[in-house]
């Protein structure tokens, strides 16, 4: 019988160049493969990532050491400004199973929403490219416990990625859990003892993430390959909602020309959540609905076909989530574990009906919640259906040929909108 766990312990060689040149007509771009000094076996090797999305697959990642690209009136990110490319082993302060390409990309895809953030202490929990929970919090442990109180059961395997130093009372927090990579821009001696003791943990020192709002305005070359060879290459999406004075009023005119307005506005703590809510939107793999309370995430739906399936599937997991914290804060399990005490005897007969009974008359934590698309709704049965369930207030692009008929709901509801004029897809 193959040996299943063993393809998890392989470390690749690849056989990508030293180098990687790209000339953009008469501009050059030059970049360097990063690789570290691991210990393999007992034996220090110098090696680069451990494998790519899969075990088999070889991977590399490259830094820009030379040259800076400008088309049109966009310059892109210049040699110097490296964060994960520019990973050394002084940042890699514990390798753990040292990284691969998921390991990296999932903080990547971290700052690449923080940049937007403000200065005080947040966190966010990343699986698979997608954040499971994101939040301010007064300290990095506040904000851990916070975002990964939004979903425990992602957060298993994850990557937590703070804006802030993390202190013991985080590192306490995370070592309860099993992550996979914990990034930060500077850690205490005293977190660091605690890590040391989850062997497999990767603890990234990344230096610039305190002054990562300086890469807000900076566009980078995004590549996507095709499976025929090809390349489709794009501009960054720069997010241009960073600030109250973005957003823009709900109205339309219909087709009859009636001019249609949102009647109720937002007040300062919905305008709060609808800012981090569309930071966090940045990161999130279209279609996406979620759900923001308190500048908490409480449910991401994110990757589906259709609008109002990815809010039904969002409204779904926030039921789930909160029986989950309900069960963790009450028994120190979750929910399904919960169910199985009960039913082998080891808890009381009618505990996870109690659990649920809880989950269901808070909503789900809904209620007051903030709703965030990437993109338009395209018919007001995504509004019905996220209504009912006591949300608030919701920020989207705007732009449908029905907004008209999705704001007369939105105000038979008395609920707030806002519009951003821009959308947020992410594939």
């Amino acid at each position: 019988m193959p040996d299943f766990k063993a393809m998890y312990k392989t470390v690749m060689d690849d056989h990508f160049p030293d180098d990687l040149t790209i000339s953009w007509g008469d501009q050059r771009l030059v970049y360097r493969k990063r690789t570290w000094v691991i210990n393999d076996d007992g034996e220090n090797i110098q090696k680069g990532l451990r494998y790519g999305e899969n075990p088999g697959q070889e991977a590399a990642v490259y830094e820009l050491v030379s040259g800076n690209l400008s088309l049109g009136d966009c310059s892109f990110i210049e040699p110097g400004k490296g964060l994960v490319s520019c990973l050394s082993e002084e940042g890699l302060l514990q390798f753990g199973k040292h990284p691969g390409k998921t390991n990296l990309t999932d903080v990547d895809s971290a700052l690449n929403v923080m940049r937007y953030l403000d200065a005080r202490p947040a966190v966010m929990i990343m699986k698979h490219n997608n954040p499971s929970g994101a939040s301010y919090g007064a300290s990095a442990a506040e904000a851990y416990d916070r975002a990964n109180a939004a979903d425990r059961l992602a957060a298993f395997g994850g990557a937590a990625v703070f804006t802030v130093r993390v202190d013991a009372e985080a590192a306490k927090l995370m070592a309860n859990n099993y992550l996979e990579v914990v990034a930060a821009p500077d850690y205490d001696g005293a977190a660091l003892e605690i890590f040391a003791k989850k062997k497999n943990l990767r603890v990234i020192r990344i230096d610039r993430i305190d002054r990562i709002r300086d890469y807000a305005p900076l566009r980078f070359v995004d590549f996507k390959s095709l499976m025929d060879g090809g390349l489709i290459v794009q501009q960054s999406q720069l997010n241009r909602i960073t600030s109250p004075a973005a957003l823009l009023p709900a109205e339309a005119v219909s087709r009859d020309g009636v001019r249609h307005a949102v009647t109720r506005q937002p007040d300062e703590r919905e305008v709060a959540d609808l800012l981090f809510g569309w930071q966090v939107e940045q990161g999130v793999t279209s279609n996406s609905v979620l759900f923001v309370k308190n500048e908490t995430t409480v449910a991401i739906g994110a990757g589906e076909q259709d609008r109002v399936g990815v809010a039904e599937i969002a409204i779904f997991k926030a039921y789930k989530k909160k029986a989950d914290d309900i069960a963790f804060r009450h028994h120190g399990k979750l929910f399904f574990e919960v169910e199985i005490e009960e039913a082998d005897g080891r808890l009381p007969a009618g505990t996870a009906a109690a659990i649920r009974a809880e989950a269901d008359a808070e909503k789900g934590g809904l209620v007051g919640s903030a709703a965030v698309s990437d993109a338009f709704f395209p018919k007001r049965d995504g509004i019905d259906a996220i209504a009912k369930h006591g949300v608030g207030s919701i920020i989207q692009p705007g732009g449908s040929l029905a907004d008209a008929e999705i704001i007369d709901a939105v105000n038979q509801h008395g609920m707030a909108m806002v519009f951003t004029g821009q959308r947020a897809f992410k594939h």
